[in-house]
Parts: structure tokens; C-alpha cells; sequence
């Protein structure tokens, strides 16, 4: 017997892969670039072909001829590349090429798998094949709708199989491409079927035949568009469907297949759902039904012929727009470029943004120059562009550049009148709206006082703050009706918010026993701060009963007459405090004016009290940590000084202003210079003239009456029932002309509260006056003749 030969191993074959051609970032970048480019021109040209390729026709024999001209968009070669593409090539169908160009350099250009692109190539090709095929079919010669390449196969085919052949053989071969491209099934045919079926027989039946859900999210993005096409889920190559089963093998997506019933599949019942309608409140009905009949309640119709001001009363300057001065321009980069050289800072570029007040120049710097030295050559800049006002921003929030706001030598004025105008204050949707004025990119400013929802205003004397508190009572009054706002008044000054005087009955809020609607006395001041702060808790107790968290909410339910006004339910128009100079009122009531102020700060916000507190002594007794804590948003003007800056603004850069309405503007955020807008004595008066020659209401706004601790109005006046020192108490008080408790109390060695007692008594005696904050009472006895003489005719 023969000795099998042993089995030799051969050893194994190594396949020759092809060396992968790797690009560099750079090389990439050009590459995708030069192919995006080209789908476009090839786009382009395929375009105009349809348009020019006739009349090309002649010109592409003599192609290299440059005297011969084409109306190809891109001009001969356009012309040659159209016609070999569209002409003798493909027809219409050789868009796809250019679209496959382009996706190509789309896929370079974000470094995406190169597998991806070879299928979108092949089944694009193929798909340029039979659609030239069809296209050509519907031809009797040759054409540009199916080129010479689909003309020629339909000629061959149907000298063969005739056109039903050829037809049928164009359904098989889409039929193929959805199959094998889409997975698309016979199954799936049906599914569509009987679901548009369904729908025709109803709408409201439930869609419970044969779904299949994939829990595989990695379907290509065709089978995905052809999914939400078809609104159907897509199954597996197989012509199956397949079954749940327990436990599914890795990387294979999974189905559920949910299948209905024979005998329900075949039921064609139609199962009709009625929907409860839910239950609505007997309040609710009755509103609704008051809505309907009467419409919404409308807090502008007792005076619905009132008049907002218009442009024409505002001053139009003829210097408004900003004019660039090349010169200044370049002049002042020299210098900047010059002052950072001497320090051997290098700028690698440099870019000015100008303003009606201030150019910005924003530069960068070379690398590895820290932004700390930059920033301590203010003033060397400052000096060498001899100009005030020099205020560097390294870096600039959200950039990375640094900024050298630079004065302009010559201002532009920036008027009311272009920021009532402008379209963003016009078509602004904040419940109160303030146009301050221009940033330096010429923007209109235009912030929300109900979002802010307080405005601390500090600068030096002569800076804009009497402006700047025009400006925003002038933005209130063109946008607001008197029936939405309401503004008190406190003008220590007498003289800056006289004007307003006109608009009392329209727009002013006062106290019940007060002549004047704007404030001038501390101790009204005192008296109108604590009935604010009646009104708040009055207020806060309207929105707890009416279960709303703030006024829109609670005017909008009013509106809707869901709130009984007999329960005391009304619409609230917003108050907004105005304070022209809060240092005058902490000097002479101390915390009797601070504390109700902190307290309408922190509470006030959601029931539409806002505060606007303006002085021009920002140091810190004025401006104290409460104060600060509950006025985020704040406007500096021009200061004397660095540490006024910092009480202000937490920072520097206020001393740094150039006066004149120059401003920064911060919420809590970064600091934003402005330009306030220019509003003159003259245009308020128009205003109020106008306004006030309407019809108004009866009276101001009332707020609630405030009855002080030490008022004199609930005091004891039975002379029978005065302290046996009582007419010593006087007789020390007309002595001394000082009526103070303090006094009696080291005269007549009286503990505090015995000496209250006999200082509300003399006030109800009329010896002395009423409280007066931290200042003594005012002695209304001149001396002791005159005593003697008042109290035997009380007797």
C-alpha cells in the first residue's frame, strides 16, 4: 500500500493593499476647496447650457480661436464641457456629476469617511445611467433631455424588446435600485397601501396593522429620508419580517413586529371617539361669557382719544449722522502704533469702530505680549494723543482684541429724536422701554426698566444726570399710555422736574392730602416712600388673592375679566420713583428715607414698582451697600475720581468719561459706553404742553394715605389729661427754640418715652410742628409772653 504523501501548508498569501493616500490639514483644504469650487462651475455651466446651448453650437469647433465668442456663462469652456456632458453624454441627468463633485469636496474638506463617498459615487452613477435611459425614452431624436448615451440604448433596446420591453425593463431596474439601495420590500409596498387606505376610510381610527419599529439608529440618511417620505419603518435585507426574539445578535438592528389578528385585519369597523369636552369653572364661564359680549377689558378707554407725542415736538439737528474724518483716523492709529512700538509692543492688526462720541480701536497684539502692559500705558497713550477721556478695555469681553476708546475731536450730538425713532425703540416689545441713547457701533440703546428692575444714575455736577432722567421719562411718555404708567416725582432741587407739573392729572401719582404731585419737601418724601410701600403690600395681597406671581400676569387676567372688581380687584399701572438727588434726602433723613427705599428695592419688582435714583455724590455714606445690592443696573457719568467710579460701577473707568452725556451703562454685566440722548428744556416743555392740553383724568393717581408714628393726628388733645410737666416741657422748649425730646430729657432729667409723650402733646397743643425726620421740631411760640397768652385761651 502507498505511503500518503504528507500535506505540505502553503503558507499564506498576503494581499497587496494600496498605499492610502494621506493628505495633510493644509492639503486638504486645497483639495476640498478646488472640488466644491468645481461642482459649483460645473453647476453653472450645465445651467446656462440650457439656456445658450444652441446658440454655442457654432462656436465649439473652433474652441481654440479667441476671436469666436460664446453666451456660455463660463464662457468656451463652459460651452465645450456642457455640451461633451449634457449633448453627447448624459443629458439633463449630468447635473448629478456636479452635485458628486461637490459632495466630494464636502467630504475632504470635513475629513468624513472615504466609504461613505464611494457609494454615494456608485449609486450615483448609476443612477445618471437610468435616468438618462428614461429621459431618452420619451425622445424620438437625440436630445439634451437624455444626451447621445441615453438615446443610443433606447434605440438598441427597442429594436430588440420594443418599448414595453423597454419600459418594463426601467420599472425592474428602479425596482432594483430601491431594493437594493433602501431595503425596501415587497412588505413594504403593502404597509403603504393599506395605511392610505386607512386614511381614507378615517382619520380618527387607529393605525394598528403590521409596524415594525427599528431600534437602530445607524440607517443611512437615504433610507432615513425615505422613511419620513413613506411614513414607514424599514426592515432588514431579508424579505421576512423578522420576530422578536430574546436575545438579539451584536450588530444587527432589532424589530419588533407587532402583527394584528387575521380576523381583525380583515373587520372593517370604524371605531368613532368621542371627546370630552373638560370642565370649566363657573368663574371661568362667566368671564368668558363677559369677553364675548363685551370683548377684554381695555384700561385705556376712559381715555381712549388720548394722543402720544409726536416726532414733530423732538429738535432735529442738522449735525446729526456721524462723519468720518480720515485724517483723525489715521493720525490717531499712528500714534497708538508709535506710543506701543516705544515699549516694544508689536500690533499685528488694528481695526476702528467709530461712534457719535468715541472711536474704538481694537488691536491685537503680536504673541507672547502680556495684556497688563498694555494696559498701564493709559496714560502714556492718553498723552501722546493729547485727548481726554482715554480708556483701554484689555481684553474686550468676547473678543480677542483690546480696545482704545479714543474721544473724537468733533462730537456728534445724538438726539431724542433719533432714538424714538429709530425701529428698534418703535417695534420694541418691553413692558417699559428706555431709549438712552447710541452705543459706539451708532447702535440705538434701548433697555427694559421692568427687567432691570432699578436704575442707579451717579455722576459728577454738569455730567447728563438731569438729562439722562428726561431721556427716560421721555421714552415712557411716547410709548406708554397714562393708564399703563404712573411716575412719582421727588425733585429736592425744585427746578429740574417742574415741567412735569403739565401731566399731573395724566401721568402723576401723589399723596391724598398733597397740592403739588412732585415732591420738593424731605418730609413729604419720607411720607410718599412708606405709602409706596403701603401700596406694595396692598398690592402683593391683590396678586396672593388672585393667585398671580406678578403684575403682567394679574393685568392680563384682569383684562380677561376673571378678577371681580367688587373684591377690589383693578388694573395696576406701573409706578416708577424718580429721586433727582438721593444725597440731599440720606443727608437730611438718614435712614428714614433708606430704609423704605432698600425695602421697595428688594420686594417692589414683581408688582410694578421701579426705582430711578440719581445723585451727584457717589460716595459711600450715599450710596450704601444696600443701596447697592438692590440696584444691579447702573449709569455712570463723568466722576471726579477713581474711588467715585468704583461706588458706582465696582470699577474703574467712569473718571475717564469726557462729560457731556458720555456714559457707561452696566447690569451686572460688562460695562457698555453710551452716549445719552440729547433732550433739551425746550422739547420737554412741547411734550408736557401737549400732553397736558388733553383730557386727562379728575385728579393723579392716588397713592395710600400714610399716617406717621409721630404725625400729631392720633394725639391726646384732652387738657385734662396732660402730664403734670407739661407746661414746663414748654416753657423749656420756647426757651431754648428747639423742639426735640432729646432736650426735655436732659432738662428735665425724663426718660424717653415720658418725653415723646410731652412732645406729641405740645405739637397737639400747637407749640411745636409736625416730625420732621432727624431734625428738631420747628417752635411755632416765639417766647414766653406769647406762651402764657396761647395757653390761657385753650383754657
Amino acid at each position: 500500500m502507498a505511503k500518503r504523501k504528507p500535506k505540505t501548508r502553503k503558507a499564506p498569501t498576503k494581499r497587496l493593499k494600496m498605499p492610502s493616500l494621506k493628505l495633510s490639514s493644509q492639503q486638504k483644504l486645497v483639495f476640498g476647496s478646488f472640488l466644491v469650487i468645481s461642482g459649483l462651475l460645473l453647476f453653472i455651466a450645465f445651467f446656462s447650457f440650457l439656456f445658450t446651448g444652441d446658440a454655442d453650437q457654432s462656436a465649439l469647433s473652433e474652441f481654440a480661436s479667441r476671436e469666436i465668442k460664446t453666451k456660455n456663462w463660463l464662457s468656451k469652456s463652459g460651452a465645450w464641457i456642457s455640451h461633451f456632458f449634457i449633448q453627447q453624454g448624459f443629458g439633463i441627468a449630468a447635473f448629478i456629476f456636479s452635485g458628486l463633485v461637490f459632495l466630494s469636496g464636502v467630504y475632504v474638506l470635513m475629513d468624513l469617511k472615504a466609504s461613505k463617498l464611494r457609494k454615494h459615487w456608485f449609486w450615483g452613477i448609476l443612477i445618471v445611467i437610468w435616468l438618462s435611459i428614461l429621459l431618452g425614452f420619451f425622445n424620438e431624436q437625440n436630445d439634451i433631455l437624455g444626451g447621445v448615451i441615453g438615446f443610443e440604448i433606447n434605440t438598441f433596446l427597442q429594436d430588440y424588446i420594443g418599448k414595453t420591453g423597454t419600459s418594463l425593463l426601467l420599472l425592474f431596474g428602479l425596482i432594483t435600485y430601491l431594493a437594493l439601495r433602501f431595503k425596501i420590500t415587497f412588505e413594504t409596498f403593502i404597509n403603504i397601501f393599506k395605511k392610505a387606505k386607512r386614511n381614507i376610510k378615517s382619520e380618527l381610527s387607529d393605525t394598528s396593522e403590521d409596524v415594525f419599529v427599528p431600534l437602530d439608529n445607524n440607517l443611512s440618511d437615504e433610507a432615513e429620508a425615505i422613511k419620513s417620505a413613506f411614513d414607514i419603518s424599514l426592515e432588514d435585507d431579508s424579505s421576512e419580517p423578522l420576530k422578536e426574539e430574546p436575545k438579539s445578535k451584536p450588530n444587527q438592528p432589532l424589530e419588533v413586529n407587532i402583527t394584528k389578528p387575521e380576523a381583525e385585519e380583515e373587520s372593517e369597523i370604524e371605531i368613532k371617539v368621542e371627546q370630552v369636552k373638560e370642565e370649566v369653572s363657573e368663574t371661568d364661564n362667566l368671564a368668558n361669557k363677559l369677553v364675548e359680549d363685551f370683548g377684554q377689558f381695555d384700561p385705556t378707554l376712559e381715555l381712549a382719544k388720548y394722543q402720544f407725542p409726536t416726532l414733530d415736538l423732538l429738535k432735529k439737528y442738522d449735525a446729526e449722522g456721524i462723519k468720518i474724518n480720515q485724517d483723525e483716523l489715521e493720525e490717531n492709529k499712528n500714534k497708538i502704533v508709535e506710543t506701543l512700538s516705544n515699549y516694544k509692543i508689536g500690533i499685528a492688526s488694528i481695526k476702528a469702530t467709530i461712534g457719535p462720541t468715541v472711536t474704538l480701536y481694537e488691536i491685537v497684539p503680536d504673541a507672547g505680549i502680556r495684556i497688563s502692559k498694555i494696559k498701564n500705558l493709559e496714560d502714556d497713550i492718553a498723552l501722546s494723543l493729547s485727548a481726554l477721556g482715554i480708556r483701554i478695555i484689555a481684553p474686550i469681553p468676547g473678543k480677542g482684541t483690546i480696545g482704545i476708546e479714543v474721544p473724537n475731536k468733533n462730537a456728534t450730538i445724538v438726539s431724542m429724536r433719533s432714538v424714538i425713532a429709530s425701529k428698534k425703540f418703535q417695534s420694541s416689545e418691553m413692558q417699559l422701554p428706555i431709549a438712552l441713547g447710541k452705543t459706539i457701533s451708532n447702535e440705538t440703546f434701548v433697555v427694559d426698566l421692568a427687567k432691570m428692575p432699578h436704575l442707579l444714575m451717579a455722576g459728577a455736577t454738569g455730567q447728563g444726570k438731569s438729562v439722562g432722567l428726561n431721556a427716560v421719562l421721555t421714552s415712557l411718555l411716547y410709548k406708554k399710555h397714562p393708564a399703563e404708567v404712573k411716575f412719582v416725582l421727588v425733585d429736592p432741587k425744585k427746578v429740574e422736574l417742574t415741567l412735569f407739573n403739565k401731566i399731573e392729572r395724566h401721568y402723576l401719582a401723589k399723596l391724598p392730602d398733597s397740592e403739588d404731585a412732585i415732591i420738593t419737601d424731605n418730609t413729604k418724601v419720607i411720607n410718599t416712600l412708606n405709602s409706596l410701600c403701603i401700596e406694595m403690600d396692598n398690592r402683593y395681597e391683590l396678586l396672593k388673592n388672585a393667585m398671580c406671581r406678578n403684575i403682567a400676569e394679574y393685568n392680563a387676567k384682569f383684562k380677561a375679566r376673571k378678577l371681580n372688581p367688587n373684591e377690589g380687584h383693578q388694573f395696576l399701572p406701573y409706578i416708577v420713583l424718580v429721586v433727582d438727588e438721593f444725597a440731599d434726602l440720606i443727608m437730611t433723613a438718614g435712614k428714614e428715607v433708606e430704609t423704605p427705599i432698600a425695602r421697595l428695592a428688594q420686594l417692589a419688582r414683581a408688582i410694578g414698582i421701579h426705582l430711578i435714583i440719581a445723585t451727584q455724590r457717589p460716595s459711600v455714606n450715599v450710596i450704601t451697600g444696600i443701596i447697592k445690592a438692590n440696584f444691579p443696573a447702573r449709569i455712570a457719568f463723568r466722576v471726579t475720581s477713581k474711588i467715585d467710579s468704583r461706588t458706582i460701577l465696582d470699577g474703574a473707568g467712569a473718571d475717564q468719561l469726557i462729560g457731556r452725556g458720555d456714559m457707561l451703562y452696566t447690569q451686572g454685566n460688562d460695562l457698555i459706553r453710551i452716549q445719552c440722548a440729547f433732550v433739551d428744556t425746550p422739547e420737554v416743555e412741547k411734550i408736557t404742553d401737549y400732553i397736558g392740553s388733553q383730557k386727562a383724568y379728575p385728579d393723579a393717581y392716588m397713592l395710600p394715605e400714610y399716617v406717621g408714628e409721630e404725625s400729631g393726628t392720633s394725639l391726646d388733645i384732652d387738657i385734662s389729661d396732660r402730664d403734670k410737666l407739661f407746661k414746663d416741657a414748654a416753657i423749656v422748649i420756647v426757651t431754648a427754640q428747639q423742639g426735640s425730646a432729646s432736650l426735655l430729657q436732659r432738662k428735665l432729667k425724663l426718660g424717653y418715652n415720658r418725653a415723646g409723650r410731652l412732645i406729641d402733646q405740645l405739637e397737639a397743643a400747637g407749640i411745636v410742628g409736625p416730625f420732621e425726620g432727624s431734625k428738631a421740631r420747628q417752635v411755632l411760640i416765639p417766647d414766653l409772653i406769647a406762651l402764657d397768652q396761647h395757653l390761657e385761651n385753650e383754657i
